[in-house]
């Protein structure tokens, strides 16, 4: 029977938590996220609770000094949570600000008056990407509402067919006879073919090949060059398909994508403090400023962020837009997506060894130092941290050594209002958008070549090539990622026999006669479900290419001379589902489709209470129904917050091995 001290501190600790949900129930009927005194206190608080656990886990949960393994162990675990914090600290600096600049957006469209519109060159650099990949990108580019513009297509790949589509289409395309410098050596070749032309842009956009502009980007963009201190605008990046973990754990349409938190609320508060940063695709870059600074830098294979740096460092700002103005396509399968990601986090590092990291002698405003070193840290101890966290219960398991020394009544107070308020305050700011364990997950499956990426980065800057994130492809069978998948299998192996030996023998029991055992116990016991999703994450479902209607819509089917007024639920490039009246199997017609015209239809297949057709589309009709999925105004794809019943259900499904119906 446990002691009745030891309850009441139980008791007393529970109480804390209970008090500070209740505030978090309430918070929302005061809290205002656009106001920089409600982010600032809000945020005062975390830091502060954050500040608490660090002195607990310091003075009081340590192994004592000497050269023993548990002092090892505990004392090299608080080292990386310790250097965590510093950057949980730093980013929670950061966002106590906001910037909203849709205002000053509408309220200097046109700034230039009577004079001549600014001529924008929009620059597509394309490496490998398929047709299909490229098409809406270059449809939706020459679409653009803003009339003095001219699209260029930069063809690393040096293939004819899209040469001869580009001269179809009326698009400037340039290739050049190497490959130097990647992506930023594509986008300078292309910068001194215009410096050639008789007459230079005002201003440069970038697109990658796989981002699709709304027709209002460039008007909403050059809106904020009216100031002109202003060297590059950069819009967020949305994405019309799910990144590999929301579709494969089936939360498409309850969960955001991983970039919505960095987008939506990150990039804002950067801008608060003016250190938003150059994302590359959906930036639009002031001519002079390029001609300035030479064009892109080739120092680092992040070279958007490292532009950012160089027109900081020469004196122009970049500012952000925070509008819907572009989507494109996330990588679809996760070795892309882990590519990608260890590549953001490898350039980083090596910005930071650069003459422009964040102790190098330069002209960078301390602030622009500062965000840097928020940029290092993130990358050098989430994901490493979040390994760590996985590996160091096992050594209580299986060598008894004492991690973390605590009892269970003052991790509940310490740890466990630190993490309450921490949840509280993101998702505040964030509308919902943090979620325990789906964030864990998010982190835990990058880890390995992210945290393999840090320290090759800060160690051997040089010499490593630009890696291209594959888009497209044939994605219609279940893959399973071994190479992916084995290492969390291992773990969650071990950490299943640490756990039962742990219960069927004393031996491998620490503490078994105080709570300490309790506090490894429910840590061991979030790392198996933590594991257990992420390993579900790593079998990689089917996909198909779907663009369903925001709402059903009226359409008329006009077949033998008979008009019939029917719903359209669905549609994509090939085929739309209609209800109102069952259609026999090869009934032929035409479908009028709002904003595309009468296409000629195929009944492909019966339904109870309609059918679906196969369209034939023209060239014509395919162009404007790409642009009608995607360079609409005013439209975002995707979820913009967490649904929560929603989620959960999608994630219950998912977890019973039941493929998700959407």
């Amino acid at each position: 029977m446990l002691p009745p001290v030891f309850l009441s501190e139980i008791g007393a600790a529970t109480l804390q938590l209970i008090l500070l949900l209740g505030v978090a129930l309430v918070l929302p009927l005061f809290f205002d996220r656009d106001r920089n005194m409600h982010r600032t206190l809000l945020l005062a608080c975390a830091a502060l609770l954050a500040a608490r656990y660090a002195w607990w886990r310091a003075t009081e949960t340590l192994a004592p000094p000497g050269w023993t393994l548990d002092m090892l162990a505990s004392w090299s675990l608080f080292g990386l949570e310790a250097v965590a914090l510093l950057g949980n600290m730093s980013a929670f600096l950061i966002m106590t600000r906001r910037k909203d600049r849709s205002r000053e957006a509408d309220a200097n469209l046109g700034w230039w008056g009577d004079a001549q519109v600014p001529r924008v060159a929009i620059l597509i650099a394309t490496y490998n990407e398929d047709f299909e990949v490229l098409e809406r990108t270059i449809v939706g580019a020459k679409s653009l509402r803003h009339s003095n513009k001219e699209v260029l297509v930069l063809d690393d790949g040096r293939r004819d067919w899209l040469r001869d589509y580009c001269e179809k289409l009326g698009v400037r395309y340039i290739r050049r006879s190497e490959n130097k410098g990647s992506k930023a050596g594509n986008v300078n070749h292309a910068l001194e073919c215009l410096a050639a032309d008789a007459v230079q842009p005002d201003f440069v956009a970038v697109l990658d090949a796989d981002f699709v502009p709304h027709y209002g980007f460039i008007s909403r963009t050059l809106a904020l060059f009216h100031d002109p201190d202003v060297g590059l605008v950069q819009t967020p990046q949305h994405f019309f398909n799910a990144d590999p973990i929301q579709h494969n754990l089936g939360i498409s349409r309850s969960y955001p994508d991983e970039q919505r938190f960095f987008f939506d609320h990150v990039q804002p508060s950067r801008d608060g403090w003016g250190i938003a940063f150059c994302c590359g695709t959906s930036s639009v870059t002031r001519w002079t400023a390029l001609e300035q600074i030479g064009g892109l830098p080739t120092e680092s294979i992040t070279e958007d962020f490292m532009l950012t740096l160089k027109l900081q460092n020469s004196g122009w700002k970049t500012v952000y837009l925070e509008e819907p103005l572009t989507e494109g396509l996330a990588p679809e399968g996760l070795k892309e997506y882990l590519t990608q990601r260890a590549r953001w986090c490898l350039g980083l590092m090596q910005i930071a060894r650069s003459s422009l990291g964040p102790f190098a002698k330069s002209n960078l405003r301390i602030r622009d130092r500062w965000s840097v070193i928020d940029s290092m840290l993130f990358w050098s101890t989430t994901f490493s941290f979040r390994l760590a966290a996985l590996v160091y219960p096992l050594l209580y398991w299986f060598l008894n050594v004492t991690v973390v020394d605590a009892r269970l009544a003052d991790v509940i107070s310490y740890f466990g209002t630190y993490y309450l308020m921490i949840m509280v305050a993101l998702n505040n700011l964030s509308r919902g958008m943090v979620v325990p364990i789906l964030n864990d997950v998010s982190q835990l499956i990058g880890a390995i070549p992210i945290t393999k990426a840090a320290f090759v980065g800060i160690l051997k800057p040089k010499g490593h090539p630009f890696v291209v994130t594959a888009k497209g492809g044939d994605r219609s069978g279940i893959i399973v990622q071994w190479r992916i998948l084995a290492p969390f299998a291992a773990c969650l192996f071990l950490t299943l026999l640490g756990l039962a030996l742990g219960i069927a023998s004393d031996r491998f029991a620490f503490n078994d006669a105080g709570d300490g055992k309790g506090v490894i116990l429910f840590w061991t016991l979030y790392n198996i479900l933590v594991l257990a999703v992420t390993i579900i994450a790593c079998i990689e479902l089917p996909r198909r290419e779907r663009h369903i209607a925001d709402r059903p819509e009226r359409v008329d089917f006009i077949s033998d001379g008979t008009r019939l007024r029917l719903w359209m639920t669905s549609l994509t490039l090939d085929t739309a589902r209609v209800r109102g009246e069952v259609l026999p199997l090869g009934k032929t017609g035409i479908l009028d489709i709002q904003d595309v015209g009468q296409v000629d239809a195929t009944v492909l297949a019966e339904t109870a209470d309609g059918a679906r057709l196969l369209l034939k589309l023209s060239e014509t009709q395919r162009n404007a129904l790409l642009l009608r999925f995607h360079a609409a105004d005013d439209t975002a794809p995707g979820v913009a917050q967490t649904q929560s019943a929603a989620l959960l259900r999608d994630l219950l499904r998912r977890l019973s091995f039941n493929r998700h119906p959407h």
